[in-house]
C-alpha cells in the first residue's frame, strides 16, 4: 500500500498501517535483514542510505524510528521516492527499502553569454555540478541570473533554462539560455497625465533613477523589473497621500523607448482622477474619554487633503490615548462616508472601548547571557502599574537603544485574573563584543596601526559567562603610529546600585610628537567619573583626573617656554560638565542641538604642580534646510577662558592652554597655528573663541558634500575676548562612510590671518566628528 501513495501521504500513513499490521499489544519484534535497492541508476551509495537510518539489523522494530528514518532520508534532498516493505520471517521482520534517487547534475552550460563569462555566472547560482538536481532551484537561479544582468545594465536580457535527463545514468545537464541584449543607461523617466503633480516630485518617490555622473557609486541609472514594480506602488501611494484616491497607473501601459540602442527612456501614464478632501469628522462609542479630547488629538483636519496615512496615524493616536490609561483592548474602526453634496469624504471613528488593565507581572524570555535585572531596569512599567501602552513602547525603544539585542518585542499577555495582564518581554541576544585590528591614516597622526577589544554588555564578576551580561562597558585600545602611541583601558557601570548613576574610569598612556617639532609629550593618567541625568535632556558628569605629564626630548633651539616646562609635572584636576544633546543622529546630524558647559579646577586642595581653573562652552545647532538631498546647516560656537588662582608661581603650563587650527577647528590653518607664538612656534592662550558654519548636502546616502566657513581667535590674556586678531578660512569637503566610520576630507583656504599664521591652503584627512 505504501508504494501506491505519494511520499508525503506514505509518511503520514506508515505508522498507522504498521501499527495495525503489528497489533497494538504485540511484543517488540526484531529487525531481520534490511535490503536496500535502487530504481534506476544508483548514483547514491548504499552506505549513504544506511548512514541516514537509525534502524539496524538485529535491533527492536520501532515504527516511530522507522518513520523518522524515512523523513531523514527525504531531508537529504537526494531521493525522489522511498518505499519500505515489511516481510515476516519467523520471529523477525525483514525490511525492503526501495529508493528512487534524484537526478544529479552532470554539467551546467551557459549559452548566448558574450559579455559575461560563464565562470562569473556560475558564482551567481546555487545549482552546482554533482549535487542533486532540483528544478525549483534551477528556476530560482534563472531569476537570479536575470536580476544579475539587469543590475549590470542589460535591461533587455532574457534567461531561460532547459534540463536534459539521462535515465540510464540518472544524471542531468542544465542549460541556461541567455539573450543579453545591449547594455543601456536609463536616460530619462517621463510622465503623461500628471496635470497636478510635477514630474520632479514623482521621480523623488522612485528608487529607479536616471543615469548621472555618480551612478557608478549609487547603483542608479539602470532598469530593474522588481525595483520598478515597487516604484509603481510607491507612485500610487504618493498620489493617494495627495488626495487622489482613484489614481490609476497601469503597469502594462508603461512605454519603453530607445532613442539610441544604449539609451532607455521610460514613459509612465497616469490617470489622476478626482482630488478628495476631508469633510466632517466625528467619533462615536466613546464614554471614557470625551469626544472633544479625542478630536483634539487628530492630525487630519476638516478641509485638508484626504491622506490615508494620516487617518492610520489618527487611529493609532486614539488607541494610544486609551492604551496610556490601561484600556488595552480598545479598538477603533474608521468609517468613510462620501458626501455627495460637498464632494468631500466624511470620517467617523467608531470606538469599541475595553476594560482597564494593570500589570500583573513582568516575564522576560530569550536573555541567554544578559541578566534579567539589566532588562528590567530599562522598563518604565512594573507590577501593579496601570498597563500603559505608550510607556510599553518607550520601554521597547530604551531596550533597543542598549544595542544588546538583535530583536526586542514587548507585548501584553493574558492571565486568568480579571483586569490583569502580564508584560512579556522577548529578546534575542545580539553580538556586543568587538575585536578590531586596523591600519589608519590622518593628516595629523599620519600612519598608525591599532588593536581594540570592546564589550558593551560586560560583566566584571562573570568569568564563566565570558564576562558578559551585566550591561557594563569595557574597552582596551592600543595604537602605535609614526608620530603617536596610545594605550587606554576604559570601564563603566551605567547603573550603580541599580540607579541611573554611571560610574566609570579610564587608565591611559598617550605619547605624541606632532604637537611640536621641538619636543615630545607623554601623558600617563587616570580619570574617575560619575554621570547622571539631571532632567529630561540634561546630564551632569563629575570627574577627577590625575596626570603625570612629561615634556621630553626638548631641542636646544626650542623657544624658552618649552625649555622652562621640560621635565615631569603632576596635574590633579576636578571637573564638572553639563551636557544637553537633542541631535537626531550622532553622525551626519540633520536637526537638533548639542550644548556643553565644561568647568574644571586644577591644584589647590587637590594637590599637583599648578593651580588654575578653566571654563569652556561648546555649542552646535543643526538646521534642516531642504528635504531634497537632505541639506543641512551646522552652526558651531565655542569659547573658553582659564586663569590662575591663589599663590601659583608656576603659572599655567603652555600645553594645557587653548590652541586653534587643524582638522577639528580652523581647517584652513595648520594644527595649533592660530594664536600667540614665541619665535614662530605656537604656545597657546588663556582665552579663545570660534564660530563655524557648514552647509552639507547628500550626494548619495553614504556621501555628503560640504561648504564651510571657520573663524576664531586665541589671546594670551585671561578673559580677553577681543577678536581683533581673528583668523578665518573657507573651504569644501566630503563626508564619507567607510565600514560604518565617518571619513572627512576637507580643503581649507585662509581668507584672513595674522602675519605669523596661514602658510597656505590645508588639506585635512580624518576619521570621526568635531565633538
Amino acid at each position: 500500500l505504501l508504494r501506491l501513495l505519494p511520499p508525503t501521504l506514505a509518511l503520514a500513513a506508515a505508522p498507522a498501517l504498521w501499527a495495525q499490521s503489528a497489533g497494538a499489544s504485540a511484543p517488540a519484534r526484531k529487525i531481520g535483514k534490511i535490503d536496500i535497492s535502487f530504481v534506476g541508476a544508483g548514483n547514491v551509495s548504499e552506505a549513504v542510505v544506511r548512514a541516514n537510518m537509525q534502524s539496524r539489523e538485529g535491533a527492536d522494530l520501532d515504527d516511530g524510528i522507522l518513520d523518522r528514518d524515512i523523513r531523514t532520508l527525504y531531508r537529504t534532498g537526494m531521493f525522489e521516492y522511498i518505499a519500505v516493505d515489511r516481510r515476516e520471517r519467523g520471529d523477525a521482520v525483514d525490511l525492503a527499502v526501495e529508493i528512487t534517487p534524484k537526478y544529479r547534475v552532470l554539467a551546467i552550460v551557459f549559452e548566448g553569454n558574450k559579455e559575461k563569462k560563464s565562470s562569473t555566472l556560475e558564482e551567481e547560482i546555487k545549482t552546482k555540478v554533482g549535487v542533486a538536481l532540483d528544478e525549483r532551484q534551477v528556476k530560482e537561479d534563472t531569476r537570479k541570473l536575470h536580476t544579475y544582468y539587469q543590475e549590470a545594465g542589460y535591461n533587455q536580457a532574457q534567461v531561460a533554462y532547459s534540463i536534459e535527463r539521462n535515465r540510464e545514468t540518472n544524471f542531468g545537464t542544465v542549460t541556461f539560455k541567455i539573450r543579453e541584449g545591449v547594455k543601456t543607461r536609463l536616460a530619462d523617466i517621463l510622465f503623461e497625465g500628471n496635470a497636478h503633480i510635477k514630474a520632479r516630485k514623482l521621480r523623488k518617490q522612485m528608487d529607479t533613477s536616471r543615469w548621472w555622473i555618480f551612478s557608478w557609486i549609487t547603483g542608479g541609472g539602470r532598469f530593474e523589473d522588481d525595483k520598478f514594480d515597487d516604484d509603481i506602488g510607491k507612485l500610487r501611494d504618493f498620489y493617494r497621500e495627495q488626495g487622489y484616491l482613484d489614481v490609476e497607473i497601469p503597469h502594462e501601459k508603461v512605454a519603453f523607448e530607445y532613442p539610441q540602442p544604449n539609451r532607455l527612456v521610460l514613459r509612465i501614464f497616469i490617470t489622476e482622477g478626482k482630488q478628495y478632501r476631508v469633510g466632517d469628522i466625528a467619533v462615536s462609542g466613546n464614554e471614557i474619554i470625551p469626544s472633544a479630547h479625542l478630536l483634539s488629538l487628530l492630525r487630519q483636519k476638516k478641509g485638508e487633503l484626504f491622506a490615508p496615512s494620516k487617518i492610520d496615524e489618527d487611529v493609532t493616536r486614539i488607541e494610544d490615548a486609551y492604551g496610556s490609561d490601561g484600556y488595552l483592548d480598545t479598538r477603533v474602526q474608521v468609517i468613510r462616508k462620501p458626501n455627495l453634496e460637498t464632494g468631500a469624504i466624511d470620517i467617523e471613528y467608531k470606538i469599541r472601548e475595553s476594560e482597564r488593565f494593570h500589570v500583573e507581572t513582568v516575564r522576560v524570555e530569550g536573555n541567554t547571557k544578559t541578566k534579567s535585572t539589566v532588562i528590567l531596569r530599562e522598563l518604565s512599567l512594573g507590577p501593579g502599574d496601570v498597563f500603559d501602552m505608550v510607556r510599553m513602547k518607550n520601554s521597547k525603544t530604551r531596550l533597543q537603544n542598549t544595542r544588546f539585542f538583535e530583536d526586542v518585542n514587548l507585548t501584553p499577555e493574558s492571565t486568568n485574573i480579571p483586569g490583569r495582564r502580564n508584560l512579556k518581554v522577548a529578546v534575542k541576544e545580539g553580538r556586543t563584543g568587538d575585536l578590531s585590528l586596523g591600519l589608519g591614516f590622518s593628516s595629523l597622526e599620519k600612519l598608525f596601526v591599532y588593536a581594540e577589544v570592546s564589550q558593551s554588555n560586560f560583566d566584571l564578576f562573570n568569568p564563566k559567562g565570558f564576562f558578559q551580561g551585566a550591561g557594563q562597558k569595557f574597552r582596551i585600545r592600543v595604537s602605535i603610529g609614526s608620530v603617536s602611541n596610545t594605550a587606554r583601558l576604559s570601564f563603566e557601570e551605567p547603573w550603580l546600585f541599580q540607579k541611573q548613576l554611571a560610574l566609570g574610569f579610564d587608565l591611559y598612556r598617550e605619547s605624541n610628537d606632532y604637537d611640536s617639532s621641538y619636543y615630545n609629550e607623554t601623558r600617563l593618567g587616570a580619570n574617575l567619573y560619575l554621570r547622571r541625568r539631571l532632567v529630561e535632556w540634561i546630564e551632569g558628569t563629575l570627574s577627577y583626573t590625575l596626570e603625570d605629564i612629561e615634556i621630553r626630548d626638548v631641542s636646544s633651539s626650542a623657544p624658552q617656554i618649552f625649555q622652562d616646562w621640560a621635565g615631569r609635572s603632576i596635574e590633579s584636576r576636578a571637573s564638572f560638565t553639563l551636557l544637553r544633546d537633542t541631535r537626531d543622529l550622532l553622525i551626519n546630524t540633520t536637526r537638533g542641538s548639542r550644548y556643553e558647559l565644561r568647568t574644571s579646577v586644577s591644584g589647590g586642595p587637590l594637590g599637583g604642580d599648578f593651580d588654575y581653573y578653566k571654563l569652556e562652552f561648546r555649542g552646535a545647532q543643526y538646521f534642516p534646510l531642504f528635504e531634497t538631498q537632505k541639506q543641512t546647516l551646522q552652526v558651531l560656537l565655542w569659547a573658553g577662558a582659564m586663569e590662575e588662582y591663589g599663590n601659583n608661581p608656576n603659572g599655567i603650563p603652555f600645553y594645557d592652554q587653548f590652541f586653534l587650527g587643524g582638522m577639528y577647528t580652523l581647517r584652513g590653518f595648520e594644527y595649533r597655528d592660530v594664536g600667540p607664538k614665541e619665535n614662530g612656534e605656537p604656545i597657546g592662550g588663556k582665552t579663545y573663541g570660534m564660530v563655524s558654519f557648514e552647509y552639507s548636502v547628500a550626494i548619495v546616502e553614504q556621501i555628503r558634500f560640504a561648504l564651510f566657513y571657520d573663524a576664531g581667535f586665541v589671546n594670551s590674556g585671561a578673559y580677553d575676548f577681543n577678536y581683533r586678531d581673528y583668523c578665518a578660512n573657507i573651504g569644501f569637503g566630503f563626508r564619507l562612510f567607510i565600514m560604518g566610520a565617518p571619513l572627512n576630507l576637507d580643503y581649507g583656504i585662509p581668507v584672513r590671518s595674522r602675519n605669523d599664521s596661514g602658510k597656505g591652503n590645508q588639506f585635512n584627512f580624518s576619521f570621526g566628528t568635531r565633538f
